[in-house]
């Protein structure tokens, strides 16, 4: 069979980079995501092609600073500049000067702001803001025009606004009639849709790594970048949670004032944060985080019962020293209440759902300044006061916890009647192998608590299936109707063998993300498939990165990954069917409950509770 290979992607972190391959009819389900296990910068993986010079490289104005600096701002400033963020994106992404990269749209923000800022009322901002919108020229006719499909519209654009009585009649007009005559040629300058999988790219974005903080044009363009991206190129825009026009008006204030480079930051991160999605984050600045620190308590955490409990050691020496065990309740740090730091720390945690919040405050949250550490904590009735040293993050393990999947191999059967494979080491190329060796058992446990090693949604589930089976559906958006997703194709398995015929149980947890998560979805739409554990992160489809002023990078999930009936996966995660989670209890006594629970449902109840035990302790 031909295969292609599948292109590096812009947007994963680094280190987690795969080349992919499958058969050219399953082009479109070839999806590149994020790694889940340690979160890392997203980098340039794509060689760039040679380009031609745009206007991005021949005007020069602003290079050294946008020359806006601010002490302050009125409630009439941060509505006048709310207004000017909603323009400048709806332009950006429908003005045919501007799409067709005819101005440099960022420093014509930097042109026009300092009039939107003088202006005494909301009147005065309008005037100002239509006068420059004029400036651009005659939208030409349009012939013909471009329209919107509706028949298999998932999400409208959100456009609502242009016949707001707050931007007065004349600039309401003219936006219309901008909106009337966008482009159709199906060409942006500053985004397109990558080949075969549809996600965006944020083309021509600069970094302006050269800029030095506080600027307060700058911190607001990075604002209005994130902002309209998400308005227009989120495809789970619908499902955000809470209103994104208003944080709009919150951010401008907390981001265009902050007063240094961290503090800058920290707003970016907070701000992302309100998308709710797990994929997006200032993955360039997660050291501004907090806790914040070069140095962390050389133990594993997870939060479990709502509780915050040490579950191994990530240094063999260091670890025990601390006088920490394992299933111990951490219940204060440096004299901090843990349920007091969560809530401080929250907003600056992006994730999709509070379990997958927690998980990632969990992984950080021992981090501080190096030396003695202060921690209070529980041993059954018993509360411990210890002291324990922070080690600096180079000499402990960063992978340590970050799955909770079975230590070694990849393949073994537990019994003669259960084969156990884990996806963190799995390999596509060996997958008819597991299943011949897995062959004559009577179920076969898949754990995805963690983050495949390899694409195997097709090589594996293959031969999962007896026949054409479909697991997922997704959706994309369209280059002429910004905001605008249509549903897609529907993606499915072909049966091949040697096909396994027993029971399919798959394992996922809060540490199931992404590819993880589309993983599932392939292997539970199995005949005898039952997904068995908690909560995933609820971030699927391929990411889009983000360049940020000031050298920094975001990201956010690029297409939306349904059911196929168009049931939705963002923030919902994969649902189990069978709801087991960890217990402090099973943690202290060394069991895996929620593998205990996947044996269970292969062997029935008439197989010991001791048994059971045993075999998952394997």
């Amino acid at each position: 069979m031909c295969h292609w290979r599948a292109p590096q992607k812009v947007g994963t972190m680094r280190g987690m980079m795969r080349v992919l391959t499958a058969a050219p009819i399953l082009l479109a389900a070839l999806l590149v995501y994020s790694h889940a296990v340690k979160p890392r910068p997203p980098l340039e993986t794509v060689p760039r092609a040679e380009r031609t010079t745009t206007v991005v490289d021949v005007d020069h104005e602003f290079d050294a600073g946008s020359g806006i600096a601010l002490k302050d701002l009125t409630r009439i400033q941060v509505a006048n500049l709310a207004m000017l963020g909603k323009v400048w994106g709806f332009l950006k992404y429908h003005h045919p000067v501007v799409v067709a990269g005819k101005r440099h749209w960022d420093y014509e923000l930097f042109r026009i702001l300092p009039k939107v800022l003088a202006a005494a009322d909301g009147p005065g901002a309008r005037a100002a803001i239509h006068q420059w919108v004029t400036g651009l020229g005659t939208v030409p006719a349009c012939g013909p025009c471009a329209s919107l499909t509706e028949s298999d519209l998932h999400l409208r654009p959100p456009l609502t606004w242009l016949t707001d009585e707050s931007l007065g009649a004349e600039l309401s007009e003219t936006l219309r009639a901008v909106h009337r005559h966008r482009p159709t040629a199906g060409k942006q300058f500053y985004v397109s849709l990558h080949p075969n999988v549809g996600n965006a790219s944020f083309d021509h974005e600069a970094a302006y790594t050269g800029i030095g903080f506080p600027d307060a044009g700058y911190q607001l363009l990075a604002l209005y970048r994130f902002w309209n991206i998400i308005e227009y190129w989120f495809p789970y825009r619908d499902v955000i949670g809470g209103n994104w026009d208003n944080e709009l008006t919150i951010f401008i204030p907390r981001v265009a004032l902050a007063k240094d480079g961290d503090s800058y930051k920290r707003q970016l991160m907070a701000l992302i944060a309100r998308a709710n999605d797990t994929h997006a984050n200032l993955w360039s600045s997660l050291d501004v985080r907090p806790p914040i620190g070069a140095c962390q308590i050389p133990v594993t955490m997870r939060f479990v019962e709502g509780q915050a409990v040490v579950t191994g050691y990530s240094h063999a020496e260091s670890g025990p020293a601390t006088g920490l065990r394992v299933g111990d309740v951490v219940t204060a740090l440096d004299g901090v209440a843990v349920a007091d730091l969560v809530e401080r720390w929250t907003p600056y945690y992006a994730a999709s759902n509070q379990p997958t919040r927690l998980r990632d405050i969990a992984r950080s949250m021992t981090r501080g300044g190096c030396g003695e550490a202060t921690v209070r904590a529980l041993r059954d009735r018993e509360t411990l006061e210890l002291k324990p040293t922070r080690l600096a993050e180079s000499g402990v393990s960063q992978t340590a916890g970050r799955t909770h999947d079975r230590p070694g191999e990849t393949f073994r059967q537990l019994s003669a009647d259960v084969a156990y494979l884990k996806l963190s080491s799995v390999q596509a190329s060996q997958a008819a192998s597991y299943i011949r060796s897995a062959d004559g058992t009577r179920g076969l446990v898949i754990d995805i608590r963690n983050y495949p090693s390899e694409f195997v949604v097709f090589a594996l589930g293959s031969l999962l299936v007896d026949r054409t089976t479909e697991f997922a559906r997704f959706t994309r958006g369209d280059l002429a109707n910004p905001g605008a997703f249509h549903w897609d194709r529907v993606i499915s398995l072909q049966p091949a063998a040697p096909r396994y015929k027993g029971k399919i149980v798959i394992l996922v947890d809060e540490s199931s993300q992404s590819q993880s998560e589309y993983t599932a979805m392939a292997f539970r739409s199995a005949p005898n498939a039952t997904i068995v554990g908690s909560t995933t992160a609820g971030a699927d489809g391929n990411v889009s990165a983000i360049p940020l002023p000031g050298g920094l990078r975001s990201m956010v999930s690029g297409i939306g990954v349904f059911y196929p009936d168009q049931r939705p996966t963002q923030r919902i995660g994969i649902v189990a069917d069978v709801e087991t989670k960890p217990t402090i209890h099973g943690i202290r006594s060394g069991r895996d409950e929620v593998l205990e629970a996947a044996l269970r449902q292969i062997l029935g109840p008439e197989t010991p509770a001791s048994e059971i035990e045993r075999l998952a302790k394997q």
